[in-house]
């Protein structure tokens, strides 16, 4: 390994390169022991430090994983080749998502033409037409799959994916507030008290903020602390709530190794009152997932809170 980063270039430390790529630290780690890249450089501390290229280099790597593929097929490419291959799988991905939902693309080239006015417009109308569930589960789930296509391929830039993100937050977080309480009443059924948020390493929150609009149509009182809460804290806030659910949302870029410690500090720090509900694309969830969390596709909520519900009629039904 180099011992002296360049004087006229300023590297990325290994929290900035985190962030910056999605790629958690404990596995740049892994990758530099097992695959000699990335090859960092270190700092007057002896910190890890990134040059600009191999930054350059990870996102790519990080495109195509989330496109499929794994880190030791991809990582000894060169830049070139990684754009190329990942330009050739997100056009495969574009082709089927265009055949599938055609009508889709006109939201992608309105941002992509930084039309944000006009993009929150056609999204308003569109749930104004839809309806909340039918909105997060028919456009919102697709849309946002076209979107981390496009911004895989290279043809969204980051900050491109950050409108469109903040856009869609901006429409749904009106909607949710909207929901009538009468509606969310459901006729005196029973109506769970939901904590949303993520662990500390995941940092993406759209679709915890799919989920809740989710939860909020099906009637729960739902309870977001936002992202990257500490365990500890979440356990608090949901001793201090008195919540029925604790509910996460677990992303393609959560380390599965993290997400499964995390979930088992959570289960252990929580009364055994309080279920653990999680969804999401991390692997940690679909290949074997701890027996103490229920795992669901956002269109499954409307059942899990069906089920929840003849739950606790049951347990509430006197013995004898």
């Amino acid at each position: 390994m180099n011992t002296e980063a360049p004087s006229l270039t300023v590297p990325s430390t290994i929290s900035d390169v985190e962030r910056d790529t999605g790629v958690a630290k404990e596995t740049l780690r892994v990758w530099e022991r097992r695959y000699d890249f990335p090859q960092p450089l270190r700092d007057p501390f002896g910190e890890r430090v990134y040059p600009t290229e191999q930054v350059v280099k990870l996102r790519l790597v990080k495109r195509l994983i989330d496109l499929g593929f794994r880190p030791g097929k991809v990582i000894q490419y060169s830049p070139e080749e990684l754009q190329a291959l990942a330009e050739k799988a997100a056009d495969s991905n574009k082709a089927r998502s265009r055949a599938h939902h055609p009508e889709l693309q006109v939201y992608l080239d309105l941002c992509k033409a930084h039309q944000m006015d006009a993009l929150r417009r056609k999204l308003s109308q569109a749930l104004l037409v839809m309806g909340l569930k039918s909105f997060v589960i028919e456009l919102v789930t697709p849309l946002t799959v076209m979107v981390g296509d496009a911004w895989a391929s290279g043809r969204f830039a980051v900050f491109e994916e950050h409108l469109f993100a903040e856009s869609l937050q901006m429409v749904m977080r009106s909607a949710i507030f909207s929901v009538p309480q009468a509606n969310a009443s459901h006729n005196g059924a029973p109506r769970p008290r939901i904590l949303l948020t993520t662990l500390p390493q995941e940092r993406h929150g759209l679709g915890l903020l799919m989920a809740e609009a989710l939860f909020a149509a099906e009637g729960a009182h739902a309870i977001s602390l936002g992202i990257q809460t500490p365990v500890p804290d979440i356990a608090d806030a949901a001793r201090s709530l008195g919540v029925d659910i604790v509910a996460l949302s677990l992303s393609a870029s959560m380390n599965p190794r993290q997400a499964l410690d995390g979930l088992k500090e959570l289960r252990a720090r929580l009364p055994d009152t309080v279920e653990i509900w999680a969804g999401g694309n991390c692997s940690a969830l679909r290949k074997r997932p701890p027996a103490f969390v229920r795992v669901f596709q956002l269109a499954e909520i409307a059942g899990g809170i069906a089920d929840w519900r003849v739950r606790v009629r049951t347990q509430a039904l006197p013995i004898g």
